[in-house]
């Protein structure tokens, strides 16, 4: 089964349910299932953030299991981890991650499915 998760509640999320739960099955392979994509909103973006302990291994897991790490682009660009990189013809502003780490990227609802749409996914889960 091939999932995503939405991390979009704020609070313990990101340090408990990803950082203690989540993240150590897929460092090890025990999660059960395939992670094909994580999408963060609001304050969780800052889990991306480059020298943080779950960033940096989510970067590593992402790597290795071509898990795509995605931030809210308007969220990331409150928190200074998104800068405007074009607007496009229909009038789109799009963004480039900044102090985020490698390879997270930052896109809207539009970007996700797209990203996404290729892979499968049989399961979406929000925290």
């Amino acid at each position: 089964m091939k999932v995503a998760y939405v991390f979009a509640t704020a609070g313990q999320t990101i340090d408990y349910v990803l950082g203690e739960m989540i993240l150590p099955q897929l460092e090890s392979g025990t999660h059960g299932a395939e992670v094909v994509g994580m999408f963060f909103f609001h304050d969780n973006t800052y889990a991306l953030r480059e020298g943080d302990p779950i960033g940096e291994r989510l970067a590593d897991v992402a790597s290795d299991q071509e898990l795509l790490l995605m931030l809210c682009d308007q969220c990331a660009k409150k928190r200074g981890l998104a800068a405007s990189d074009h607007t496009d013809d229909a009038g789109r502003e799009h963004f480039e991650a900044t102090n985020t780490v490698e390879p997270a990227t930052v896109g809207c609802f539009p970007d996700l499915y797209a990203a996404l749409g290729d892979v499968g996914v049989d399961q979406v889960i929000t925290l």
